[in-house]
């Protein structure tokens, strides 16, 4: 996939709304997958304000909360490259952690 990025590379904020329309993505193929491909299967929940690709996995950062629960229940899993994402939203994470 190709076209132009115009979403910031920020997602680390961290104030409370910001980590709850933030959504990681796990298992990616950032061999083949790029930001730009992340953008265009993710857009589609909502206005994606921010876009960081890592080694190995991405984070995208939603407008709100809603549109990042969107994305999780309609990403997770889904075969990209050969490989099925395991997406979540990165609050819920930290609050797993956090209680164990």
């Amino acid at each position: 996939m190709t076209g132009k990025t115009q979403t910031s590379n920020v997602t680390n904020k961290n104030d409370p709304k910001s980590i709850n329309s933030r959504v990681f993505i796990g298992n990616l193929n950032t061999a083949i997958v790029k930001k730009v491909d992340i953008e265009a299967i993710f857009s589609k929940y909502g206005k994606i304000v921010g876009c960081s690709v890592h080694k190995g996995y991405a984070f995208v950062q939603y407008m709100s909360e809603r549109h990042a629960r969107a994305a999780v229940a309609g990403e997770n899993a889904r075969v990209i490259a050969g490989q099925p994402l395991d997406s979540c939203i990165k609050f819920i994470v930290q609050h797993l952690l956090m209680d164990t």
